[in-house]
C-alpha cells in the first residue's frame, strides 16, 4: 500500500528516473571535460546568465578565450544550450544573444539553430521516455488542445508545426515536450524545428551584436518583429488551407 501510494504521488518509475539522470550525467561529464582543457584561470564568471548584466560579464570574459580556444568555447556553448533545452531550463534567449555577440550574425545564427534543434530533439526523445506523466500534470489543458490540433491537421502537419515554431502561439518548450506525446513524427518535428527557428534566431542573434544598446529582453521583439513572424507563420499554413478548400 505504501509503495503504491508513493508511486501515485511521484509519476516516474525508477528506470525512467535512471534514464533521465544518465542523460544529465552525460552532459555534466562533457562540460567537465571542456573545462579541463581550458587554461588555468579564475572561471567564477562561468554561470548561466539570468539577466543582461550577467550576460555582459560572461561575454566580456569569454571574448578573451574565443580566439585562442575556439573549439572549446563552441563545444561548451553547444553543450550548455542543448542541456538547457533538454531539461527545459529557461534562459536560452541569453545564450542566443551571446552567440551574436561572440560570433557575429552568420556564424551565430548557424550555431543557435544547430544547438536549439539538437536540444529540442534531445528533449523530444527524453519526453518519449518520461514526458507523459509530467506534461499531463503541468499543462493538461494545453496538451488536450495540442493533441486535438495535431489530430485535425495530420495531412498538413509539417505546415502546422512550422506555424507553431514561427509564431508565439505555443511555447517552444511545450512543443518540444508535447510533440512525442501527441504522436508528431520525429522527421516532421526535426524539419519544422530546424527551419522554423531561423527567423527568431536571426532577430535575437542580430540584437546580440549591439548588446550594449539592449535595455531589456522585451526590446527584442517589438510589434514589427512579432507581426513579421506571424506573417511568415501564416504563409507556412496557407498551402494547407488552400488545398482543403479546393475540390477533390
Amino acid at each position: 500500500m505504501k509503495s503504491s501510494s508513493l508511486s501515485s504521488k511521484f509519476p516516474l518509475t525508477f528506470w525512467e528516473m535512471a534514464g533521465a539522470s544518465g542523460v544529465a550525467m552525460s552532459f555534466a561529464v562533457g562540460l567537465v571535460g571542456v573545462y579541463l582543457t581550458l587554461p588555468d584561470s579564475d572561471y567564477s564568471f562561468l554561470k548561466l546568465p539570468r539577466t543582461l548584466e550577467d550576460l555582459h560579464i560572461l561575454r566580456d570574459n569569454l571574448e578573451r578565450y574565443t580566439s585562442d580556444y575556439t573549439a572549446q568555447v563552441l563545444v561548451g556553448y553547444c553543450m550548455v544550450y542543448i542541456f538547457m533545452q533538454t531539461f527545459m531550463i529557461p534562459g536560452t534567449v541569453f545564450m542566443s544573444l551571446l552567440a551574436g555577440s561572440l560570433f557575429g550574425v552568420l556564424r551565430g545564427v548557424t550555431l543557435v539553430v544547430f544547438a536549439a534543434t539538437a536540444g529540442a530533439s534531445s528533449c523530444y526523445f527524453l519526453s518519449k521516455l518520461i514526458g507523459r506523466p509530467l506534461i499531463s500534470s503541468l499543462w493538461p489543458d494545453k496538451l488536450v488542445f495540442f493533441q486535438d490540433q495535431v489530430a485535425k491537421r495530420r495531412e498538413g502537419l509539417l505546415n502546422y508545426m512550422l506555424f507553431l515554431r514561427l509564431t508565439p502561439t505555443l511555447p517552444n518548450l511545450f512543443i518540444n515536450v508535447a510533440s512525442p506525446i501527441v504522436n508528431v513524427p520525429y522527421h516532421i518535428f526535426l524539419l519544422a524545428t530546424s527551419i522554423g527557428l531561423i527567423p527568431a534566431a536571426y532577430v535575437t542573434v542580430k540584437a546580440g551584436i549591439t548588446l550594449g544598446e539592449l535595455q531589456s529582453i522585451g526590446d527584442l521583439y517589438d510589434i514589427t518583429s512579432i507581426g513579421t513572424l506571424f506573417l511568415i507563420g501564416l504563409a507556412s499554413v496557407t498551402p494547407t488551407l488552400i488545398s482543403k478548400k479546393m475540390p477533390s
